[in-house]
Formats: structure tokens, sequence, C-alpha cells
């Protein structure tokens, strides 16, 4: 109840088990021309609002979570800046 969950799935190759503890580190890449910053900026941001993103493999799809508190919309509301 504390949280927005906003989640992103595909039906793709999904995450190599190598590679699912490495994929949130910066420079981490598994293609050819990828810099390896994407989820590591990612991540950065998310946590700095107080909230966390994380990989979620237990269905069919590769699934990242995004979940960020609700305060922050709540304070926004209450500065009357809806």
């Amino acid at each position: 109840d504390r949280f927005v969950r906003v989640a992103v799935s595909d039906a793709g190759p999904g995450v190599a088990p190598e590679a699912r503890e490495k994929i949130f580190e910066p420079f981490f890449t598994t293609k050819e021309q990828g810099t390896g910053l994407g989820l590591a900026i990612t991540r950065e941001i998310v946590e700095a609002h107080g909230g966390r993103i994380f990989l979620d493999e237990t269905g069919d799809d590769t699934t990242f979570v995004i979940e960020l508190p609700k305060r922050l919309q709540m304070r926004e509301v209450e500065e009357g800046r809806r």
C-alpha cells in the first residue's frame, strides 16, 4: 500500500542465470555495442527517489519491476502541485 509498482515485461530469451546478479552493475553488458549503463543509471535514479528495481523471472516473461513510494505523490498533492 505504500508503493506504486510499475512492471515492464517482454517475452524474449530472458536473462542468463550468470548475468542476473550483475545486470545492475555499471559497465556490465551482454551486447557487443552496449555500454552497460542503462540499468545501472536506472537503479540509481529509482533508489534516489526511495524506491527499488528488481528482476522478476517467476513467470514466463522477463519482468523488471520498479517500486516507488507513494509518499512522494502525497507530498505533491498536499503542496498543491498536482
